[in-house]
């Protein structure tokens, strides 16, 4: 497979552009180099040289029915004819408030409007610590928040630099961090009670709320042992603790409820993007009234010129109706065709004694090499997953036209078919034997 354009490309990039990229994570892109793209559309997309590929990396996750959907382009094309950003409020904004909430299984709760994950994670901190006057947020190993200083530790730590298992130790993922933000966290090991336990008692009176992804998706796509999320409720709610879930990427992406749904566990905050536009920036937080309320009447400040723009709105609005128009049908077929593929991979490393793990759900699940049953938190990924294999069974996959993520999350989209599944798999066991 030929890459020279995107060669010639990054070349350029790297004279423009700081190491050629606008998000660390795409130099790890399984090629030779970082790939540049003309354009995409459904499950495909075209690189500067026309090669086609089966894209399961979908923007990271935001675009839940395939690149560019239609429905979502007329929707925005039609909004923004009246505006980009009002800095002030308009009724499509109170239109996706309302599904939204109808769609999330939180009673008498409100929300307010971001850009980003990062963003909205950051108010997130702020809201816990200001509602509750504790200066501490619990977070755990392997989930990650956005790459700001104040919780940007931790989440995917060097084994030997994480410290005790029962006390892990801070560890920054960036040069340059902000050394003091690390004594505004508790890091503690995810999936386990016990420790959690200890973690309250070590820090009592101090932890204003836990933040944790309910479902992994940064790391194998774990979900929660039974019990363990039912047991965190109890600490939190035992210890005056404000318990939050992270749905950046399960949100409006497991089920119209996300995670909450799934595992059946109600927090008193949470927060959302990726998926709730289809492929626009937006975020949001949802919560809680009384919590809320400290948004609403400024004592805790929130700001941005571009929350709520025109666009992502419009995007938003199109995304949820879509999902509610095609109610059960649409996680159905969408969970249905992951569920297929994840099953093919597991028949193919089976019959060919291969170490490959598929772990997860239908519309988001990871891919690893282990010989482990499963992985249950990030300890024991780094120990027992072969992150080098992985790295070229990734790029094999893409000489053969899939394309994967460099961390193993694969993303389903509403517009995957069995073709591109039965390609996908027929890959899978073309490409295993020789890594």
């Amino acid at each position: 497979m030929n890459h020279d354009r995107s060669v010639t490309l990054f070349e350029k990039a790297k004279l423009l552009v700081a190491g050629g990229v606008s998000s660390q994570i795409r130099v790890n892109e399984p090629a030779d180099v970082p790939l540049f793209f003309t354009h995409a559309k459904g499950s495909r997309m075209w690189d500067a040289d026309g090669n086609e590929y089966i894209d399961y990396i979908q923007g990271m996750g935001p675009n839940l029915f395939g690149h560019a959907p239609d429905f979502i382009n007329r929707q925005v094309a039609e909004d923004m004819e009246k505006g980009y950003v009002f800095a002030g409020q308009f009724e499509r904004e109170l239109e996706v408030a309302e599904m939204a909430l109808s769609m999330i299984p939180m009673d008498d709760a409100t929300v307010r409007f971001a850009s980003s994950g990062t963003e909205i994670d950051q108010l997130l901190f702020r809201t816990m610590r200001g509602f509750t006057g504790r200066p501490k947020i619990l977070k755990f190993e392997g989930h990650y928040h956005g790459w700001m200083d104040s919780v940007n530790w931790s989440v995917h730590p060097p084994i030997d630099k994480a410290g005790p298992e029962d006390a892990p130790i801070a560890v920054g993922e960036s040069a340059g961090m902000d050394q003091a933000t690390a004594d505004g966290l508790v890091i503690c090991q995810w999936n386990d009670l016990e420790k959690l336990e200890k973690a309250f008692a070590d820090h009592r009176g101090e932890i204003a709320g836990v933040i944790t992804e309910p479902i992994l998706a940064n790391t194998n796509c774990i979900i929660p042992a039974p019990g363990y999320m039912e047991g965190l409720q109890q600490l939190c709610r035992g210890n005056g603790t404000l318990l939050a879930f992270d749905e950046v990427i399960t949100g409006f992406r497991v089920a119209a409820g996300g995670a909450q749904e799934v595992l059946g566990i109600t927090p008193d905050l949470a927060t959302y993007a990726k998926a709730m536009a289809g492929g626009f920036p937006i975020a949001m937080i949802v919560g809680r009234r009384d919590v809320m309320d400290y948004i609403g009447n400024g004592t805790v400040y929130h700001g941005g010129s571009f929350n709520s723009n025109v666009m992502s709105i419009a995007a938003a609005y199109a995304s949820l109706k879509h999902i509610q128009q095609n109610g059960e049908t649409f996680y159905r077929d969408l969970n249905a065709r992951g569920l297929r593929l994840m099953e093919g991979l597991r028949d193919v490393a089976k019959s060919q004694e291969s170490d490959l793990h598929v772990q997860g759900l239908g519309s988001v699940f990871a891919i690893s090499f282990t010989t482990k049953q499963e992985i249950i938190n990030w300890r024991d990924h780094a120990r027992n997953c072969d992150e080098n294999k992985y790295r070229r069974f990734a790029r094999a996959m893409l000489k053969q036209g899939i394309r994967l993520s460099s961390n193993g999350r694969t993303h389903l989209s509403s517009a995957h078919t069995d073709e591109d599944i039965d390609k996908t798999v027929a890959a899978a066991a073309a490409v295993l034997p020789n890594l």
